[in-house]
């Protein structure tokens, strides 16, 4: 029994997300042919692309096109019954060296990689939400780490009066500035990239308001899962990314905590403050006090008595 064969079948299907434009240019650069001859492949029409093919080179040829961002398709191949009485003397079949149908003449997996490279020190390439978590992260903790290193020495330079010093330190702390904010911009513009959208969308971050709700976007949307304009998916998260990432909620975490704890001693502090105001403020001394006791019809009368003068007996 012979074993079954397949063929890869298109018929302009792209995969969700994946713009038509950008797999013409994966489709061309995986033939090694030019744009305008891929076209003929987005027609609607079912076209065969590749023929008699086995179970595992199939899923491999597969897996290379879906790459490109197309939504191509297996289907089996009939089988065929050979018998010495159906062959024919028959010229061999000639293909066209520039035609798109033409199988590729080097291994594709090898041409069109899976995963791209990571850069983290360019402006190509890309990288998904976890991945610029933690590079966000780390750069952050190098920066914490940078200043107060600064900050000793900027101390010290102040306690021995060094005016050459303190303007050395100045510069340093400015360059360190300039590291930081091109460090944040090729980070971003890589995960803008994953998301499909140019780099030069990072200017929004200086724009009132905009800017404020902006970097969650680039948190919060995800990207491409297959290969757009900008290149190949990056590779999966490592350990150290996903604990890296999640730094940040351990951090937004402790900020949390950090206002809610200030917020309720602030509120103790004025709470205890106005009750010592208003006790201040209501008490009064026993020397301050006049007492007026009104009399009694008794008290008035022996009180009578004792302003009547006495009298002499011998008098009367």
């Amino acid at each position: 029994m012979s074993e079954h064969r397949f063929k890869i079948v298109f018929d302009g299907t792209l995969l969700p997300g994946v713009d038509i434009n950008t797999a013409k240019l994966n489709l061309a650069a995986l033939y090694k042919s030019e744009v305008a001859a891929v076209e003929r492949l987005f027609s609607g029409q079912p076209v065969t692309l590749k023929r008699d093919l086995s179970q595992i080179d199939a899923q491999t040829y597969l897996q290379a096109l879906k790459n490109t961002g197309i939504d191509a398709r297996l289907e089996p191949e009939p089988v065929i019954e050979l018998s010495l009485s159906d062959v024919r003397d028959h010229a061999p079949a000639v293909t066209e060296p520039d035609s798109p149908y033409a199988p590729p003449q080097a291994d594709v997996a090898e041409r069109v990689p899976e995963y791209a490279l990571l850069k983290p020190f360019s402006i190509e390439g890309r990288i998904g939400r976890l991945r610029f978590l933690a590079w966000s992260m780390v750069l952050s903790l190098v920066t914490i780490a940078v200043v107060g290193v600064f900050a000793l020495i900027a101390l010290a330079l102040v306690s021995t009066d060094s005016t050459a010093g303190l303007i050395a330190g100045g510069i340093l702390a400015f360059v360190l500035c300039v590291v930081f904010l091109i460090a944040t911009i090729l980070i971003s513009v890589q995960r803008l990239h994953d998301v499909g959208w140019s780099g030069w969308l990072w200017l929004l971050n200086l724009v009132p308001f905009v800017g404020s709700f902006f970097p969650l976007l680039l948190v919060v949307l995800p990207g491409s899962v297959v290969a757009n304009r900008y290149g190949a998916p990056p590779p999966p998260n490592s350990t150290a990314v996903k604990v890296l990432s999640s730094l940040w909620l351990v951090l937004i975490a402790l900020m949390i905590v950090g206002a809610m704890a200030g917020g309720i001693s602030a509120i103790q502090d004025t709470y205890e403050n106005t009750l010592e105001n208003s006790y201040q403020s209501g008490s009064v001394t026993t020397d301050e006090i006049e007492v007026e006791v009104e009399p009694t019809p008794n008290s008035t009368d022996d009180a009578a008595e004792q302003a009547q003068p006495p009298v002499d007996s011998a008098q009367e």
